[in-house]
């Protein structure tokens, strides 16, 4: 009974929590270690860790959902036709759960973070589980040309996906991944891989023509142990093609970054921003334990204006229970942020899993 309790702290700590430990020796002094542009993250110590824990306990937190997350029947149908269109496929994007999204546009069927596994773990038995299986099986999926990962959390690097997706037949998919991140990988005997560093870009060719990937800085952290905090990168994704801007934000707090990357992309971008923005809503309380790693939806419909979206989809929550908020609380809270802001509901949307929203094509070239 020791050694499984031993076991499910440390799982707790390390994966459930996304809590880094203060380390003996500072960030600084050790080079190989990344950190943020405007935010020295400050790993949370254990002590600050049981505060949270103990008064999540006390207070009854998080509370059950009201209202379980909704869910739909994938189109199939069309995803799969639309995979197979060239440069006639429909820009569209389906909620898979949790950050994974399938995004078509430009002859591309794209995969953000995938995890389609049960629990957000490297355990079977511990961590956070699935409140709804995913909008997609893996089984279901279209041929997938290129996933995206923003950083190495296991909510957002999950080995059984990554490892079922390299074998999908018609051959691996191509994973972009931040810097460091590649290793993981080739332990894994995956070599369809490249890694950027933060605003590195990847070209490569569509059926629609040129497509470039962009890793951007965003506010977080990463690790997959009590060990490897904050030694590979994290970051959001910008790709671009001739009539389709897509944003991947990944997991993020907020910061003066979306703004840098505004700037950045302003001359390709003169009428509006991205033409979809995936961001974070969920695993955002208590506020004093989670603002440093998690944007919570107030937050959120400021990356949305920062980045000038045509259209947002909310993602990271209703799936796995990360933090205080009933799995339901996000999408009510953004829906009272878009409003105090006089921003339409359908700019921002929060999704079933499994739905599928078509999408218009860039107008300027």
């Amino acid at each position: 009974m020791a050694k499984l309790a031993i076991i499910v702290l440390i799982a707790t700590l390390a994966i459930t929590t996304h809590v880094v430990f203060s380390q003996p020796v500072a960030l600084k002094a050790q080079p190989i270690k990344f950190q943020n542009n405007y935010l020295n993250f400050e790993p949370p110590g254990l002590f600050d860790f049981l505060k949270w824990r103990w008064n999540a306990l006390r207070d009854g937190h998080p509370k059950s959902a009201q209202i379980p997350t909704p869910i739909v029947t994938a189109d199939l149908a069309f995803i799969h036709a639309n995979s197979q269109a060239g440069s006639l496929m429909q820009p569209a994007v389906t909620w898979v759960g949790h950050a994974t999204a399938l995004v078509q546009f430009a002859g591309l069927t794209v995969l953000t973070d995938p995890i389609f596994s049960e629990r957000a773990s490297p355990l079977s038995l511990v961590g956070p589980k699935r409140a709804q299986p995913p909008g997609i099986a893996l089984k279901d999926l279209p041929h997938i040309d290129v996933v995206l990962i923003s950083h190495n959390h296991y909510d957002h690097l999950d080995e059984a996906s990554v490892r079922a997706l390299a074998s999908q037949a018609g051959g691996a998919p191509l994973f972009v991944v931040p810097s460091g991140v590649k290793t993981w990988f080739t332990d894994l005997g995956i070599t369809n891989v490249v890694e950027l560093a933060w605003w590195q870009t990847h070209r490569m060719q569509s059926s629609s023509g040129p497509v470039e990937i962009v890793l951007t800085p965003v506010q977080h952290w990463s690790g997959r142990s009590l060990t490897d905090r904050m030694d590979t990168l994290w970051g959001g994704f910008a790709v671009f093609t001739k009539d389709f801007h897509f944003f991947h934000v990944g997991d993020t707090s907020y910061s003066r970054d979306f703004q840098d990357i505004a700037t950045r992309f302003a001359d390709r971008q003169p009428a509006h921003g991205f033409d979809l923005v995936l961001i974070p809503i969920g695993a955002y309380a208590p506020r004093w334990f989670m603002k440093d790693q998690h944007v919570d939806p107030e937050e959120a419909v400021q990356i949305h204006k920062d980045l000038r979206a045509r259209q947002s989809v909310a993602y990271h929550w209703g799936t796995f229970s990360l933090s205080n908020e009933a799995l339901d609380d996000p999408p009510i809270a953004l829906a009272a942020a878009l409003q105090a802001q006089g921003i339409p509901a359908t700019a921002f949307s929060a999704i079933p899993i499994g739905q599928t929203l078509k999408l218009a094509a860039r107008a300027e070239r």
